[in-house]
């Protein structure tokens, strides 16, 4: 069975909606709950389907995202978990990337739903090896069980994003870990 998210789709809200886990049906409700207002109070929406978005001051302890566990992990010197064999992919988006979509969103009711990601996929051994090479600390990783549920691939195409907002990733993906890591040592 196709997961919403391994899909790099241009319309996200008819893949991931149609979903039975439990993100699947919060994000249908509140899209049913837009269309609604939309179309009985006349409001004007947009709403941000976000892939995985990391960066600087994101704390590993409560948001848990693998970029901020990674790093932290290894800029403490201790070594990090790979969930499964590691192979399974995400599209990471930059914090300041992020916040410039839901600016430049702010004054757009369109009444969709919008993409906001790289449309690229980087696995969790290749995001492991970039931030081991930038730490410059390489320890082999701990294996993990994968979560049940866990997706194999996700990336969103951004190409609406571009189209409606005038949106496009500028942060390239090492560059980002690399400030993220750099925030996390205090330089």
């Amino acid at each position: 069975q196709k997961t919403a998210y391994e899909i790099v789709s241009r319309d996200w809200s008819s893949d991931v909606c149609s979903s039975d886990l439990p993100e699947g049906i919060g994000r249908r409700v509140v899209l049913d709950y837009l269309a609604a207002y939309e179309r009985y109070r006349g409001l004007d929406w947009v709403a941000l389907a976000l892939a995985n978005v990391y960066g600087p001051r994101q704390d590993p302890a409560v948001e848990g995202g693998v970029v901020a566990t990674f790093a932290a992990q290894l800029v403490a010197g201790e070594v990090p978990t790979v969930l499964g064999d590691g192979n399974q992919t995400r599209d990471f988006v930059f914090v300041a990337d992020v916040a410039h979509a839901f600016a430049l969103a702010t004054d757009r009711g369109l009444g969709r739903l919008v993409n906001v990601g790289t449309g690229r996929e980087t696995s969790v051994n290749a995001l492991y090896r970039l931030l081991s090479g930038i730490v410059g600390s390489a320890p082999k990783p701990a294996p993990g069980p994968l979560p049940p549920g866990d997706l194999r691939r996700m990336a969103l195409d951004p190409a609406l994003a571009a189209e409606v907002l005038g949106w496009r990733p500028w942060t390239h993906l090492e560059d980002g870990l690399a400030e993220t890591v750099a925030y996390l040592r205090g330089v």
